[in-house]
């Protein structure tokens, strides 16, 4: 039994939809909220990971039933998880403000002579310090060179580190991870 991407629903026959460009198999029902793809079996099924805007996520439905459609959908295996741009980069630390503020204090100098020194408006040094700006790259790695600092996530208190609360069974439900403000 697959369920239908639509409504939930388990359905022995699947058809394939597009609505809005999306392929969904979903149950008789549901078919109506979009327009029904014919399924053919081409040699396009021999590719190995859909691409979304290709025709082998149909094909690989229709020829390789249930189990075959709903891993051309996931692209592989889904124990592990997909690096992207992001995990490369450099988190800002939540307090950077305060930690420019200090190391600038410490030297001596106030916020038209750093800026003066990065060759930056004071504008700028003001509104980093105030929180009201994140410093792009090239502004971040000059405040850390001259204040000699790390702005970077991985120097803080440790507030965005890994979460390990919750229940034994490995679960989580929403009031083990929200805060209340009372």
């Amino acid at each position: 039994m697959v369920q239908c991407e639509m409504c939930g629903a388990e359905t022995s026959s699947p058809k394939t939809i597009k609505v809005e460009g999306a392929k969904l198999d979903v149950c008789s029902n549901c078919t109506d909220f979009g327009t029904e793809v014919k399924q053919t079996s081409s040699s396009s099924s021999s590719t190995k990971y859909s691409t979304g805007s290709s025709s082998s996520s149909s094909s690989g439905g229709s020829s390789g039933g249930s189990a075959s459609s709903s891993s051309s959908r996931s692209g592989g295996s889904s124990s592990q998880r997909r690096s992207d741009m992001f995990d490369d980069m450099d988190e800002l630390a939540t307090d950077y403000d305060d930690r420019v503020r200090n190391a600038r204090e410490q030297k001596g100098l106030s916020q038209s002579d750093l800026a003066n020194e990065l060759n930056e408006k004071a504008s700028l040094i003001r509104k980093i310090e105030r929180g009201d700006t994140l410093p792009s790259d090239r502004v971040q790695s000059e405040l850390e060179s001259f204040l000699e600092i790390d702005l970077s996530a991985e120097g803080s208190s440790g507030d965005d580190s890994e979460w390990s609360g919750g229940s034994a069974s490995g679960s989580y439900t929403l009031g083990d991870v929200v805060k209340r403000k009372d």
